[in-house]
């Protein structure tokens, strides 16, 4: 995965100096963020008359070309083969896609790096971006509740359609993938002067072809297993917290994560947080019984027809749920219904 360039990665402080993604060098301006093994950069990239025009000419889509040569760059450390192979796979399912609601992986590079006495990771993997500094929903949900500001009606539904148009594109290709991770914090949101935010769906570590069939109490568990590892239990499906010995498994579980997320477009949370705070409450029994609560919302508040649509999501028999198809013409609807 990439060319000789994209050892020289080794030879710098990724902190403070210039990080080559193959043939391609860029300068760190400053952190954008980071969490376990991994961390995200603001990055320029560093273009001379010996330059072969820049990474831009390796872009399918001429709309990811930065403007300013500003892109986003997320540094992995490696620590063992199992983490090796889960960003190999990261990268092989983005290049599956293509949407302008799902964040492009523009280039990367994986390198193996010699372990010292201060590092014990053997590999390091630059994965470049488009940059969105408006930040993610999460971030946008924590200033708008510091402010006790709200969405309008309006916003929150055309928001929502386009995490649907994104889900969609994933779950319609001809082995259809879920996400399997969505949520406030891995959607990134721009603000447009005068039109409702862009809303793009991001992190693919997660994503997986979306049917299994569950045939054994083993299965159930090691799917149960993988998921409380790569699903956050807010947003979590109930057949991933209590899966059946004989089931099957579809993009399904995505309509749930949907619903909290729409939820939390509206409230700032998943509908089951409130468990945790709770003496004696369980975040999983909350889930399992879907037992929602609707907090004090925006005066006038949010319409009833979007809490039920919600609850429609929500519902914890799989076999019930909504397809995202059935999802996207009902948001249609209330987008018509509710527009300003």
């Amino acid at each position: 995965m990439g060319c000789s360039f994209s050892g020289l990665n080794a030879l710098y402080d990724s902190t403070t100096g210039d990080v080559w993604i193959n043939e391609h060098r860029f300068k760190i301006i400053r952190p954008l963020g980071e969490g376990g093994f991994a961390y995200v950069f603001l990055v320029k990239e560093v273009i001379n008359d010996t330059s072969d025009g820049g990474v831009s000419k390796k872009f399918k889509d001429p709309s990811h070309v930065s403007a300013d040569g500003t892109y986003a760059m997320k540094k992995v450390l490696i620590q063992n083969n199992e983490q090796l192979q889960f960003v190999k796979e990261e990268i092989r399912i983005s290049s599956l896609f293509n949407h302008p609601n799902l964040l492009p992986l523009l280039d990367h590079a994986i390198i193996p790096v010699k372990g010292t006495t201060e590092q014990n990771w053997t590999h390091e993997a630059y994965l470049l971006f488009p940059v969105h500094l408006d930040g993610t929903l999460l971030d946008n949900a924590k200033t708008m509740k510091a402010k006790k500001e709200f969405f309008s009606t309006s916003d929150v539904l055309q928001v929502f359609r386009q995490l649907c148009a994104g889900l969609k594109h994933m779950h319609t290709l001809e082995t259809p993938h879920a996400h399997n991770d969505v949520k406030p914090g891995n959607v990134l949101l721009t603000h447009r002067k005068g039109q409702p935010p862009l809303a793009i769906l991001m992190d693919f570590g997660s994503a997986r072809p979306a049917r299994k069939q569950i045939r054994s109490r083993s299965e159930a568990l090691q799917l149960q297993e993988w998921a409380s590892e790569h699903v956050s239990a807010p947003y979590r499906a109930p057949e991933l917290w209590d899966c059946p010995s004989q089931t099957d498994i579809d993009e399904r579980t995505d309509v749930w994560s949907l619903g909290c997320t729409l939820y939390a477009i509206m409230y700032g949370v998943s509908p089951f947080e409130y468990a945790l705070g709770e003496s004696g409450g369980s975040l999983q029994l909350a889930v399992i019984n879907a037992q929602i609560k609707w907090p004090t919302g925006p005066k006038p508040s949010y319409p009833e027809a979007l809490h039920q649509f919600v609850s429609w999501m929500l519902q914890p028999q799989p076999t019930v749920r909504p397809c995202i198809d059935d999802i996207i013409i009902h948001v249609d609807k209330l987008i018509q219904k509710f527009s300003v």
